[in-house]
């Protein structure tokens, strides 16, 4: 069964979301910043290989690249210095870490957002915050749903205008602006058309009206207690760890952290059970439904 863990009630999946994409902003740990960048990646490569592959090569390398050769031409605290660039600055040894450390932030959090948009859909979203936040939620959702959509009708689109011989790749330029344009009045008017019919549809089902109430197909169970407790229990560990001075960690003016001991290295091991749950429990499903299907 592919990504089991999405089958969790959308509270627990927003619990561990919101707990790896915390603990990834807040340390800065590089034993810590490895952890979530490897787990979010495996679990990306796991929900999605190509559309996490894609991610990588078209959006995150070059991002990190930048990212990580920015800060020392911006930044030049530190006491290890290397050389002088052109402009007379001093290029450090701390701020080409602290640019790697920065790129690899910046990688985790992106990889984990795109694992988010797989397992929390539409529909769970607006069960978590349809009640507390109505409508916020629902222009959210109708949004993260018109995005997708609209690049679909796009595509079709411009399908259809190139086999008519309008193809805006092709041509004079002029004449690729008026196909654009052609292809950008069609665009225009689905939307319209399409707001209207939503608006439409969601008025005959008493959207707004006082008394209304609303289905839901999650039901909170047993395995849903006991991922949950165990998601806030690790986090809870993790925290406690982290206020004790276990993930401390300085780039500037030199590089130092915590000692490994005892404690670091069990709230390594700790934070890597947490990011490595969902593909953990998705492998252990996958290989009960393979065992099953060995029987038949």
């Amino acid at each position: 069964m592919k990504n089991s863990f999405s089958g969790y009630h959308p509270i627990v999946n927003f619990v561990f979301f919101t707990e790896v994409l915390l603990f990834s902003m807040w340390f800065l740990h590089p034993a810590c910043l490895g952890i979530s960048f490897f787990s979010a990646l495996a679990y990306g490569l796991y929900l999605h290989p190509r559309k996490t592959a894609r991610l990588g090569l078209r959006f995150l390398l070059p991002i990190m690249l930048v990212t990580a050769l920015i800060n020392p031409v911006f930044s030049h605290e530190g006491v290890t210095m290397l050389t002088y660039l052109p402009s007379g600055n001093p290029l450090t040894l701390e701020s080409i870490l602290y640019g790697l450390a920065a790129a690899g932030l910046l990688a985790a959090v992106t990889l984990w957002f795109s694992c988010f948009n797989l397992v929390i859909t539409t529909d769970k979203f607006v069960y978590l915050f349809g009640r507390i936040v109505p409508a916020l939620s629902l222009v959210l959702s109708m949004a993260l749903r018109f995005v997708p959509r609209f690049r679909a009708q796009l595509r079709v689109v411009t399908d259809a205008q190139r086999a008519l011989g309008r193809d805006i790749s092709r041509g004079k330029l002029v004449r690729r602006l008026r196909c654009a344009g052609t292809i950008l009045s069609i665009m225009v008017t689905w939307a319209l058309e399409n707001g209207i019919d939503t608006a439409d549809s969601m008025k005959s089902r008493g959207y707004g009206l006082p008394g209304r109430t609303a289905f839901s197909i999650y039901r909170f169970d047993r395995r849903d207690r006991l991922a949950l407790c165990w998601f806030l229990a690790l986090g809870a560990l993790i925290a406690a760890g982290a206020a004790a001075g276990g993930f401390a960690w300085r780039w500037y003016p030199s590089v130092k952290g915590a000692p490994l001991s005892a404690l670091t290295l069990g709230l390594f091991l700790t934070y890597a059970a947490l990011c490595l749950s969902p593909l953990i429990l998705d492998r252990k499903e996958d290989r009960k439904w393979t065992a099953i299907r060995s029987k038949m």
